[in-house]
């Protein structure tokens, strides 16, 4: 793909996973994994602040998808990267 092709809120492949354009820049797209995210949860023992708890956990919650601001962390897909990406997952690289 080239930089042209992308708009906020395009879905498109880049390395077998699926992204969601965030922000185009002059040079540089923004986006963010929609697959699923580890979720690690602490919690501190109310009773010895030394003590945590930690969980991890897998999610696939369509709500840490919207924003802005965005749950995930956002990633920047510059010139060198960009003709990697796919409109389908099926695609060849353009």
């Amino acid at each position: 793909m080239k930089h042209k092709d992308f708009h906020i809120g395009l879905d498109f492949w880049c390395g077998g996973n699926r992204w969601r354009c965030t922000d185009v820049g002059t040079r540089v797209i923004v986006a963010i994994s929609l697959e699923p995210h580890e979720i690690l949860n602490t919690e501190v023992d109310p009773n010895d602040k030394t003590q945590k708890t930690e969980r991890r956990y897998m999610t696939d919650d369509p709500s840490w998808f919207s924003g802005p601001t965005y749950v995930v962390v956002e990633h920047v897909f510059d010139e060198d990267t960009l003709p990697a990406c796919k409109f389908n997952p099926n695609d060849e690289e353009s």
